[in-house]
């Protein structure tokens, strides 16, 4: 049987005996966390589809909180699991809306962000029941409330479920989600796994490399992103992040300079950086900043201008209008290129360098910006895995500022993680 080949050769031996569990439905509840590379969501892209062959009364239904993240993430990360079973030839696929459907029996996968929680309500199947659950990334989520929620309108009608709940532990402990895995429940199983037992050809001697330097570079990163573990105790987004007086003579020295500009205007102020990157050290110098409100394009232009000249600006690209203004005006201004989860990769690649160096006389507001800045909270008051969209003007520039060097590294790594 199909399940038996996953068995031996298609996944970390971490899964053994959860593996067994879930085809003997044991639980109903199986919360996966692990860190990078520990095969977690590429376990569960293989089990649903076991789960289906075996249950043919039985549809499926993958949810990401943000619904923009889907097609480059948990839609193709179900196709790779797809083609390990070789079964894809089994299965008809549509990008629009996201779905994937079983030929020999019409059961379904979908695809939902619960951005648009109307969208899980009005959820209907042509047979059956949603009887497979998975959350993917489930840390950002708000709360329990919102899973128990979205539950009540998925899994009904039906005699048995099996719901997944896959996550990165965040760094806090006062993170709901790592509050919640500590509550012992009856039908709920929490399984930790990490990379140090994936076998190396499947992620590649690059990724071990990489982890072995970051564990060098920085123990507690390494722990966190690596290991899964769980390493504060608050909630701040940025721990690498120290003052540094930078004299007139040091900044000469900076042979290449990254700059960005995120705009703003009555409430929001305009924030520009200007940056240096070290890349044989992965530390940042942030030695230069604007922070106004309330400035005129002409303004604008002329205080980018006394800054760095003819150097070269990235902008928030949300504002075309603006860039354009701002290059008639002489700035040398180009707006940056996003993709879905650029916020996120940017961030985690910002906290994962070994150091970002501020000079907080020179640039208060950036400084300020960043030691202060922390994890979204729920109602409960609760951190979840989420960045607030506000008191992050400078921050966002020094994303922009330096998004050429991150979509690089993106490229490199490749569209879809083992996670």
């Amino acid at each position: 049987m199909i399940h038996r080949v996953i068995v031996e050769d298609l996944r970390s031996p971490s899964f053994d005996g959860i593996f067994e569990d879930i085809l003997k439905h044991k639980y109903t509840y199986y919360w996966l966390s692990g860190g990078r590379g520990s095969t977690k969501s590429s376990f569960i892209s293989q089990i649903i589809p076991i789960l289906l062959k075996l249950n043919p009364n039985c549809h499926a239904v993958v949810l990401r909180k943000v619904g923009n993240t889907i097609k480059n993430s948990v839609y193709p990360q179900i196709q790779w699991g797809l083609s390990q079973l070789q079964i894809e030839h089994e299965f008809s696929f549509k990008i629009s809306p996201p779905e994937i459907t079983y030929k020999p029996t019409g059961q379904k996968i979908l695809f939902l962000g619960c951005d648009d929680p109307q969208k899980v309500k009005s959820i209907k199947v042509p047979f059956g029941y949603v009887g497979i659950v998975w959350y993917e990334e489930l840390d950002q989520f708000s709360g329990m409330e919102e899973i128990r929620n979205l539950n009540q309108s998925l899994l009904r009608g039906g005699d048995k479920y099996w719901e997944f709940c896959s996550f990165n532990p965040p760094k806090s402990q006062d993170s709901w989600v790592n509050s919640e895995k500590l509550i012992d429940e009856p039908d709920r199983v929490v399984h930790h796994s990490d990379y140090r037992a994936v076998p190396t050809e499947w992620l590649g001697e690059q990724f071990f490399f990489d982890a072995e330097k970051l564990r060098a570079k920085n123990e507690m990163a390494y722990r966190h992103e690596y290991l899964g573990e769980v390493t504060g105790t608050g909630g701040n987004v940025f721990e690498n992040v120290s003052h540094l007086d930078m004299s007139n003579e040091m900044i000469e020295q900076f042979d290449r300079l990254y700059r960005g500009c995120d705009f703003g205007f009555t409430i929001d102020p305009t924030a520009f950086v200007n940056t240096y990157y070290d890349a044989n050290h992965e530390d940042l110098y942030i030695f230069d900043e604007i922070y106004q409100q309330k400035l005129s394009n002409k303004r604008t232009a002329e205080l980018i201008l006394s800054k760095c000249g003819a150097g070269r600006v990235l902008g928030d690209s949300a504002s075309p209008g603006m860039i354009y203004e701002l290059a008639n005006l002489g700035v040398n201004i180009a707006g940056v290129k996003k993709w879905p989860d650029s916020v996120d990769f940017g961030i985690k690649w910002l906290q994962n360098l070994r150091h970002i160096y501020i000079d907080r006389h020179r640039c208060p507001n950036t400084y300020k910006e960043f030691v202060r800045y922390e994890y979204e909270r729920n109602k409960e008051g609760k951190f979840i895995s989420a960045y607030p969209d506000k008191n992050n003007h400078a921050i966002d520039a020094t994303r922009y500022a330096l998004n050429d060097i991150m979509r690089n590294l993106r490229t490199q790594a490749g569209r879809i993680n083992i996670y």
